[in-house]
Order: C-alpha cells, then sequence, then structure tokens
C-alpha cells in the first residue's frame, strides 16, 4: 500500500552576514546553512494496518507526512502510494487520501458545516446522490448532525475534529494520514475519536498512519510503531517487543499470608524494590528471567495470596528509546 525507499529531505535558509556592504555581496553570492530533517528513511506498510508513527518534536514527523501526501518533495529517495509517486501522480494519489493535520482545518471557516462539505465533493467530482449517502454514514458514525447548520469557527475543538474526519472521508479514500488528530481534546471527545478511527480500521479496511504525542492513542490503537528521531529510524515493530527491547522491568507487587522471609543472600536477576509486613515489590527483567520462574522462587518465602502484575508505562518505554 505504501513503500518508502531511502526517503530524505534537506531545508536550506540563508546564512545572515554581517559588515559592510552585505546586501551587495549577497546579489553575488549567497551562502546556506542546511538542515537535514529525514534522512534515510525506509519502511512498507500493507493494507489494513493501523502504524503509529512517533517521535519528539522535531524529530521529522511531519516532515515525512507531508512527502507522503505531495506536499513537500524529497530531497532523495522515493515515495509510492499504490505503486505511484504522490509528487509525480499528485491527481491519482490524492484520491487515495484521507488527511487530517490536528492544528489545521480544511473546513471553512464562517461556512456551515455541511456548506464545506457541498465544496469539498465538488472538488472530488462526488455525485450528489454518493456525497449524501456517504455523509449519512459520517453523520451516524461521528454523530454530525448536533452542528451540520453551525459555521466551522463556533464548533467546539472536539467537534471540529469530527467534522474534520469527516471532511477526509468523504471522498472515501483507502488511506488515512492523521497527524494529532487529538491534541487539545477532552478526555470523552478523545474517546470517541480513537472509537471512531478504530471502526474505520476494524470494520472498514482502512490503512491508518498516526502521529501523535499522546501515548494512550498509540497503546490502544495502532498494531505497530515506528520511532523516529533526529530525522532517522529508530524502531519499527511492535510494542510488545518494543518493551522488549529496551529492557524495562516488569513490576510484581506479592501479597502473602503472614510473615515473608526474604534470605539474607541470594542471587537472582530480580530486585525487592520494597518490603513490608507481608508485601513483596519486584522489579523483574523479563529478558532475563520469565515472571513465572521469578514467582516460583518467591513463593517458598511465604505463603502467597494475592500477585498483581504491571507491565512498563509505555511513555517511560518511548523515553528511554529517544535518549
Amino acid at each position: 500500500m505504501i513503500t518508502v525507499t531511502n526517503l530524505r529531505k534537506t531545508f536550506k535558509s540563508p546564512l545572515v552576514r554581517e559588515g559592510r556592504f552585505v546586501g551587495l555581496r549577497s546579489l553575488f553570492s549567497r551562502a546556506y546553512r542546511e538542515k537535514e530533517a529525514v534522512r534515510d528513511i525506509s519502511f512498507t506498510i500493507e493494507k489494513g494496518d493501523f502504524i503509529g508513527y512517533i517521535g519528539p518534536n522535531g524529530a521529522g514527523k511531519s516532515t515525512t507526512i507531508k512527502m507522503l501526501t505531495g506536499i513537500l518533495h524529497p530531497s532523495s529517495g522515493e515515495v509510492l502510494i499504490r505503486g505511484l509517486s504522490p509528487q509525480k501522480h499528485r491527481r491519482q494519489v490524492v484520491r487515495h487520501l484521507g488527511v487530517v493535520f490536528g492544528q489545521r482545518s480544511q473546513l471553512w471557516w464562517d461556512l456551515p458545516v455541511k456548506d464545506s462539505y457541498d465544496i469539498l465533493a465538488a472538488m472530488y467530482r462526488i455525485e450528489d446522490a454518493t456525497k449524501r449517502r456517504r455523509l449519512g454514514e459520517l453523520e451516524e458514525l461521528l454523530g454530525l448532525g448536533e452542528f451540520m447548520d453551525t459555521p466551522v469557527r463556533r464548533l467546539s475543538l472536539g467537534q471540529r475534529m469530527r467534522a474534520d474526519l469527516a471532511a477526509a472521508l468523504l471522498h472515501d479514500p483507502d488511506i488515512l494520514f492523521l497527524d494529532e488528530p487529538t491534541i487539545g481534546l477532552d478526555m470523552d471527545a478523545k474517546r470517541n475519536i480513537r472509537g471512531f478511527l478504530r471502526t474505520l480500521n476494524r470494520d472498514f479496511g482502512k490503512t491508518v498512519l498516526l502521529t501523535t504525542h499522546d501515548m494512550d492513542d498509540i497503546e490502544q490503537l495502532c498494531k505497530r510503531v515506528i520511532v523516529i528521531n533526529h530525522g532517522q529510524l529508530g524502531y519499527d515493530g511492535t510494542i510488545a517487543s518494543l518493551r522488549e527491547r529496551i529492557g524495562l522491568p516488569t513490576v510484581v507487587k506479592i501479597t502473602y499470608r503472614g510473615k515473608v522471609s526474604v534470605p539474607e543472600s541470594w542471587e537472582l536477576p530480580f530486585q525487592i524494590t520494597e518490603q513490608g509486613e507481608g508485601v513483596l515489590t519486584v522489579h523483574c527483567n523479563r529478558q532475563e528471567m520469565k515472571a513465572m520462574d521469578m514467582l516460583r522462587v518467591v513463593s517458598g518465602w511465604g505463603d502467597m495470596e494475592d500477585v498483581h502484575m504491571e507491565e512498563p508505562n509505555f511513555e517511560e518505554v518511548i523515553h528511554r528509546i529517544y535518549q
């Protein structure tokens, strides 16, 4: 569906010179500073994938999205969407793409929402019957009816995001590029947007590439994550494999009936971080020792009553990747 090969993007900015006659000299020669925003990135995305594309601010996420959509041209490398270049075959490619930038709207600010849909339908040459059918489906899925006649500037942030998602889907694209679609939303609005995106992927087979700083979005929606930092690919795989790669410990809290007797000396690949009357908290790196093996050991230290396991917080995992 999407193939990215050795993608690179460099931006040039003129150097500011000082001294006499600087304006005159700049007419004949101008020096530039180059900044490499994306460096030699390659990945593939299959039909029906839901991918999280994540990284810190300035990592190159938005630059990549703009090259995937044809807004920017790569300095080198290649992007293919359904076998076509979005730069060379823009009209053919954009019919298969829906794009949402969380901090920018594609709706007309002073017009009612429904008028924006009429304009977009005309731009995509969608027939009236098809437009009505798709808007009916989207209205049901996203609850658009309550604000279809409201000017976009009067919508709440959550309403505007729902309206923008509908606008991106009006021409029924196969692929969705979402750049921070839940930014600034409250918990209820985020929950609604996530539920809708899950339905699009699971029930309608849409391929989704999501960039976000909200780790809950990633954990709840994505089957795979691609991590980018300083313009380079840092990781491409499942969330579970990412946790294993970083090696953050699983936290295990064990409750005993009565006292717990920890041996004075023991050499095992786990750490006791807290010990109380009948309670132990253990940090266990599951790359070094399986949780069940650790539990067999600590079960000999007393009469175990309950065990509670906590996996590493995903935000900690991502923070470790960025370091």
